[in-house]
């Protein structure tokens, strides 16, 4: 039996002198050292206790160690749980209470913060490391041997932890296996056409399965290089361009691009791929970075629970809007969201999916699990959405943000949609607020394009021209931008929050 994540990402038979990571500071890393750090820092966990099975939390800010750490943690049996450096030690404190690591990792500056949390949750050992790559870990891993040897893990073992980002209630620990995370390594380096050629640009954090599984697992896979960023920078994005081949990204770094003059059709020459997601990419984002680099972008769909589920084509229309086409080993379904019947072609329901991607369950809540899934293998994704003749796939929205309005059944992206296309508008997000006469009141947030004004009467006579009275929304916010979680994610919990009284 052999580590099989492991030996998966880093098979023996590469050239070990090949370049893995390159920093902005032009440090490199060869796959050979990838192999020999992680390897010590394999050592330094087993010297903690770490062992097959258990739990080692990391809250740190993104750095070569952070992908070293990963890798040791899976060479060393265990259970990867990433967590967003945004936390604060409250949060923190139920994560190692619910997943009870043997070990956190975590920067210095919040060292002694978490001292309190991890005696309070029972946990014995904090070590420390910080954006440099320094830290009581790595002085730790630099007196290993170069000699460690990979536990053994199976398929269905898990390689990961998860929580979801629990807006509506406690988070849920999503357990993947190392079969759900190079199963759809694998597919994704098909899909995308993935070679030992390319050069991905990394920009997105650590703590999100964007940057941590689908960018660096498709990247080591298929032996590409990456262009390691510590965080976005509209503009030395643009200037890596010429020296790498694809960016995976979030919406935001396209409009952001978007808005420096440095974006053009020679800085975009030598890319031969852009990925968007996490959350729904604007037409008119897609439209107009066509328009100024001459690629259309290739927009996915997927989620902690699976990872990716469907992809645009490399080849073929990549439709705007759209999360385009199951990936190969991915079965993607439309049912009734109230008794989970298959619908036909173009009818609005509830997603489902099954593959070898969908993962084992929820850490700790096997109730949950079960209701979760369905008999024959099916997860119940929360999104709703439907498959067009064409077999591309839809998001509509989250079934919890499905909004019932005097009976009637209203989907937000459709609204959002025919906002989003009005002359003026920049962007929207649509809710429900509680209303004393329909239940739940339409409502939309409008984000003005910069240096235009425009009033609620403008928007409401074009929308009657488009929409049924029913979802017609009775307000009409405007913000000056729409709160976003980590990976620009519309969180619309808090627009719910900050409007439920609009109606009082």
């Amino acid at each position: 039996m052999t580590n099989y994540l492991i030996d998966g990402l880093l098979p023996a038979s590469r050239d070990r002198l090949c370049t893995c990571m390159m920093l902005e500071n032009g440090r490199k890393f060869s796959f050979g050292e990838i192999v020999a750090a992680s390897g010590r820092y394999a050592a330094a966990l087993s010297s903690l206790g770490v062992g097959a099975g258990d739990r080692v939390a990391v809250q740190v800010e993104k750095s070569p160690e952070a992908l070293l750490l990963y890798l040791a943690t899976v060479r060393a049996g265990a259970v990867f749980l990433p967590l967003n450096t945004a936390y604060t030690s409250a949060e923190v404190s139920y994560f190692l209470g619910d997943a009870q690591p043997t070990v956190l990792v975590a920067d210095p500056s919040k060292a002694e913060a978490l001292k309190a949390v991890c005696a309070s949750t029972g946990i014995l050992h904090l070590e420390t490391l910080d954006a440099s790559g320094n830290g009581s870990l790595t002085r730790l891993a630099a007196d290993a041997g170069d000699d460690w040897i990979d536990l053994a893990r199976d398929p269905e073992d898990l390689a990961a932890i998860l929580y979801t980002s629990g807006t509506t209630g406690r988070s849920k620990g999503a357990m993947l296996t190392h079969a759900n995370l190079l199963s759809n390594a694998r597919t994704l380096v098909k899909a995308w056409g993935f070679s030992e050629g390319d050069v991905l640009i990394h920009a997105l954090p650590m703590f999100h399965t964007h940057g941590l599984f689908v960018a660096t697992n498709v990247a080591m896979l298929c032996g590409a290089r990456m262009l390691f960023h510590s965080k976005f920078d509209a503009r030395r994005i643009i200037a890596a361009m010429g020296e790498a081949t694809v960016l995976m990204g979030v919406p935001t770094f396209y409009t952001r691009m978007l808005a420096e003059p440095l974006l053009t059709v020679e800085a975009a020459a030598k890319m031969r791929l852009f990925i968007s997601g996490s959350a729904p990419l604007l037409a008119d984002t897609h439209a107009e970075f066509r328009r100024r680099t001459g690629h259309a972008i290739l927009e996915r769909y997927g989620m902690t629970e699976t990872s990716m589920n469907t992809s645009n084509p490399l080849h073929g229309d990549r439709v705007p809007g759209s999360v385009g086409l199951p990936l190969a080993d991915v079965e993607v379904r439309i049912t009734n969201p109230e008794n989970g019947k298959p619908l036909g072609g173009d009818e609005i329901g509830m997603i489902e999916v099954r593959g070898p991607n969908v993962f084992a369950g929820y850490w700790n809540m096997p109730d949950k699990t079960r209701r979760e899934f369905r008999s024959d293998g099916f997860f119940i994704t929360g999104d709703l959405g439907k498959i067009d003749p064409n077999g591309y796939v839809w998001i509509l929205g989250r079934e919890k943000d499905l909004i019932i309005s005097g009976g009637f059944n209203v989907y937000p992206k459709e609204i959002e949609l025919v906002l989003d296309a009005l002359p003026g508008v920049f962007e929207s997000a649509v809710i429900g607020v509680p209303h004393p006469d329909f239940g739940e009141a339409v409502v939309a947030a409008v984000v003005p394009d910069k240096g235009t004004k425009i009033d609620q009467a403008v928007i409401m006579a074009a929308l009657r021209d488009q929409l049924a009275s029913y979802k017609l929304p009775k307000r009409i916010v405007f913000v000056e931008e729409l709160p976003r979680n980590a990976m620009a994610k519309v969180q619309k919990n808090a627009l719910r929050q900050s409007n439920k009284n609009l109606f009082d």
